[in-house]
C-alpha cells in the first residue's frame, strides 16, 4: 500500500516504510525494508520533486521475490508519485 503527500518542487522526494510485526520476525522484517529502500533508490526518477512516499509492507511482502516487490512498487509509484 502507498501513500503519497508533499508539495511538488520542495526538494528532493523522501520514502519512508511502515513494517509491522505482521510481516514476520525482525530479521524478515529488516530484509523486506531493505528491499524497498532498493527498489526506491532505482525507481527514484520517476517520482516527482517534493514528494513525501509511505510504503506500507502488507505480510506477503515476505514471500514476495525482489522482482515482484518491484513491480508492485514501480507500479503504485508511476500512479500515485509520477513526475
Amino acid at each position: 500500500m502507498t501513500y503519497v503527500g508533499g508539495v511538488p518542487d520542495e526538494g528532493p522526494a523522501r520514502f519512508g516504510f511502515i513494517v509491522s510485526r505482521q510481516v514476520g520476525s525482525a530479521v524478515t522484517r529488516n530484509t523486506v525494508r531493505r528491499r524497498l529502500k532498493a527498489v526506491c533508490a532505482e525507481a527514484l526518477p520517476l517520482v516527482r520533486g517534493g514528494a513525501s512516499v509511505v510504503i506500507r509492507a502488507l505480510p506477503s511482502a515476505a514471500t514476495a521475490d525482489y522482482a515482484t516487490l518491484r513491480a508492485d512498487v514501480v507500479r503504485c509509484l508511476e500512479r500515485k508519485a509520477a513526475a
